[in-house]
């Protein structure tokens, strides 16, 4: 046989290729992890520019439980904000944000409830899940993480609260392990949440009655053109309650302007009481009120109307000068159903709430407490 024919294996034998070999192997693993790293790079990079281009409180929590759980890879992620004097819930309220709409997100009465180990919660935590420190912070999840990272979210010495990743992997966080991505985390998640709270607390402000603390007219009107567009798109009916306080000249000439004002701010809280968190209620100037009612039909609007108007006609209003004061409030109720939801948007509202205006009209001139609908559709 000519040996020229057969294939040469004097090469692979050849310490010299076998080494060149090695290299190129090694080379190929380099950059192979250089790949991988500029993935998590990029893919961290976008995450960051979500967060930081957050407008709202809604938008930025998604990102938090969402897009940050999905680009890190993580199978547990909670919040938990501190909540002084309850003023973030109330401004969940406002935002209508359902507390169930993110179940992942906590509430803290104070810093010194954070305390890991009877220690205040200042730098990250990175171990293994412990029970009797851990599960509160994880309560909402379906199953327990193995290993957890507590981030504490710090803005000028105060904490905001803190971000908890957990994960199936018992190697995933551990002690030994550096903290610098979860701190960097921590901090640009710390001043999105300054950013949009403060954010939203001045939109509210700008929207807000300042004496009653329910939502102004010009709030109103804004939310009656978007509600009237929502119910078009999603066929529902929705309905409109024009409140007017029974001779309130009299209550202030009785009980002062501090007495009117008391009234007021009690008025509103017993209508709100009785609303869901879906419908709008705003002070529309001086003693008159409105509410919106969201997928609602007229007789459950009716309905709704006789709760409010015997939440203060039932229960006299304790004023801090002069003792009891007894109150009542007249109701006029226009619905607009989803067959006459029709033509332009600010004509429709425009409509709806002169209709409302009308039947309160009809409430006075018929004696006053009591509930009286449009007759128009």
């Amino acid at each position: 046989m000519d040996k020229s024919l057969t294939p040469s294996t004097s090469h692979a034998s050849d310490p010299t290729h076998r080494e060149m070999m090695l290299m190129r192997a090694q080379l190929q693993d380099f950059i192979n992890e250089a790949r991988h790293n500029q993935d998590i790079l990029n893919r961290h990079q976008t995450l960051d520019l979500q967060l930081i281009g957050a407008h709202s409180f809604r938008e930025l929590i998604q990102h938090i439980f969402v897009t940050l759980a999905s680009i890190c890879e993580l199978d547990q992620v909670t919040l938990c904000l501190v909540n002084t004097q309850h003023n973030l819930q109330e401004m969940l309220a406002d935002l209508k944000i359902d507390r169930n709409e993110f179940p992942f997100l906590l509430f803290a009465n104070s810093e010194s409830d954070l305390q890991l180990g009877g220690k205040p919660l200042r730098k990250s935590v990175v171990s293994a899940y412990d029970a009797e420190q851990h599960h509160s912070l994880f309560a909402p999840c379906f199953e327990m993480p193995k290993s957890v990272a507590i981030i504490p979210l710090i803005r000028q010495t105060k904490l905001l609260g803190c971000l908890n990743l957990g994960s199936k992997d018992s190697e995933r966080f551990t002690a030994d392990m550096g903290t610098d991505f979860i701190e960097r985390l921590g901090s640009i998640i710390a001043i999105c949440l300054e950013n949009v709270i403060n954010s939203e607390r001045l939109t509210q402000i700008g929207l807000t009655d300042a004496l009653t603390n329910v939502s102004n007219r010009r709030c109103v009107e804004q939310r009656m053109l978007e509600e009237i567009a929502r119910a078009r798109r999603q066929h529902y009916g929705i309905a409109c309650m024009y409140l007017d306080i029974d001779h309130f000249k009299k209550i202030n000439d009785i009980h002062g302007h501090q007495g009117g004002d008391e009234v007021l701010k009690e008025a509103a809280k017993r209508i709100k009481a009785e609303l869901r968190l879906s419908d709008t209620i705003g002070r529309f100037g001086g003693e008159e009120f409105v509410v919106l009612l969201i997928n609602t039909n007229r007789e459950n609007a009716r309905h709704v109307a006789e709760r409010i108007r015997r939440s203060i006609a039932d229960k006299s209003f304790l004023l801090s000068m002069t003792g009891l004061c007894e109150v009542t409030l007249s109701i006029g109720i226009a619905s607009l159903s989803e067959d006459h939801n029709l033509g332009e948007i600010e004509n429709a509202a425009q409509s709806l709430l002169l209709r409302a205006d009308r039947a309160l009209y009809e409430a006075k001139e018929q004696g006053r407490n009591c509930v009286r609908e449009s007759v128009e559709d």
